[in-house]
């Protein structure tokens, strides 16, 4: 019985923190209602939205992404990539990243998981640390062995830029 009701003390304790008028849960409502109202944010809303108005620049993404995952997994295969599938990628991200739609949708993309993950982390600090964290917690979480990367881990949130190229490395000029 020890662990039914442990069980529902954690259910009764989640459901106090996320009552329908709870501090936390209004709270949060005010943080997504800042971030849907800010002119940056609107921004990137414009940027995706065009993006998916637009067939030929999805066209181009799929295809670019689609040959950058299948030279990835040739890789990690251990297979050895030919110098004309390389060039053709090349080519492919090359022009991908010369279309301002495309480029403005992917320069988007990574702003907007940007945000989520600093709020995931401040939330996450919090919870962690019992209080509100500091500039210097927050400078110290980015430390650690890899940067605050996963050591070699692999859970799906590796830098691989989708097709990216140097969009990646905080623009791509056509700003």
């Amino acid at each position: 019985m020890a662990v039914a009701s442990g069980a529902f003390r954690a259910y009764a304790t989640r459901m106090t923190l996320l009552a329908d008028n709870s501090a936390i849960l209004l709270k949060t409502q005010e943080l997504c209602a800042a971030i849907v109202g800010d002119p940056a944010f609107l921004q990137f809303q414009t940027r995706i939205e065009n993006f998916l108005d637009d067939d030929a620049a999805r066209s181009q993404y799929k295809g670019t992404h689609e040959m950058g995952e299948q030279l990835h997994q040739k890789q990690h295969a251990g297979l050895e990539l030919g110098a004309a599938e390389i060039q053709a990628f090349e080519a492919a991200r090359d022009a991908l990243l010369d279309n301002p739609v495309a480029c403005e949708f992917m320069d988007a993309q990574r702003a907007l998981e940007t945000l989520r993950k600093e709020i995931t982390k401040y939330v996450g600090m919090t919870l962690e640390l019992g209080r509100v964290p500091t500039a210097e917690d927050l400078t110290e979480s980015a430390g650690g062995c890899c940067g605050g990367g996963s050591c070699g881990s692999h859970d799906g949130d590796d830098d691989h830029n989708d097709g990216g190229g140097e969009c990646g490395s905080g623009g791509c000029g056509c700003h």
